[in-house]
């Protein structure tokens, strides 16, 4: 139900993000075609040349890289996949998403994608019982999105609460359920 599957993981900027180096290398291992894109604030917290490796492909990082096609890189990667899945989601790619802004890589290629999405948010506790939020999360939720809930548990900022990004089997299997759902 993987192999051969076109998956872009979005890597946004939280701690969480080295958890998706663990996702991204079960799903190369599984013959999917896996192609990163990470948001600038994601490459202060994990490199795009972990991405790369664990992958074997390139990592997408800005929305004006140089290209060799004509096509529109947001447009391109968005065409071609079947899922795009993003972990850790933070707040503030919840927040872009939910009122349609478009101002990165990431962002742009979820306002073209028709394939499923899957958001895993992670950020303090504080930050996701926030109201907007949480209201935010609703709001994709009832725009067809699937949120797979944070858990909770001790968080970077020595506190313990919601907001820790699902345990990388937990994001997998949901990816597996999405996939066998929509057979190629």
């Amino acid at each position: 139900m993987i192999k051969s599957r076109q998956i872009i993981i979005g890597v946004t900027g939280g701690i969480a993000a080295y958890k998706s180096a663990e996702i991204v290398s079960y799903l190369h291992q599984q013959n999917a075609c896996v192609t990163v894109v990470m948001t600038e604030s994601a490459t202060r917290f994990i490199t795009p040349l972990t991405f790369q490796t664990l992958s074997h492909n390139r990592v997408y990082v800005g929305l004006f890289e140089a290209e060799e096609s004509y096509d529109p890189q947001h447009i391109s990667l968005a065409e071609k996949t079947d899922l795009v899945v993003i972990a850790p989601a933070t707040a503030n790619i919840i927040g872009k998403i939910a009122h349609g802004i478009a101002d990165d890589l990431l962002s742009t290629i979820i306002m073209v994608v028709k394939a499923p999405v899957l958001v895993a948010p992670a950020m303090n506790a504080n930050m996701y019982r926030n109201p907007i939020v949480q209201e935010n999360v609703k709001k994709l939720k009832k725009s067809g999105y699937t949120i797979i809930e944070p858990e909770e548990g001790y968080l970077a900022c020595g506190k313990t609460g919601p907001g820790r990004m699902a345990a990388p089997d937990k994001i997998i299997a949901a990816i597996e359920s999405i996939l066998k759902s929509r057979k190629k």
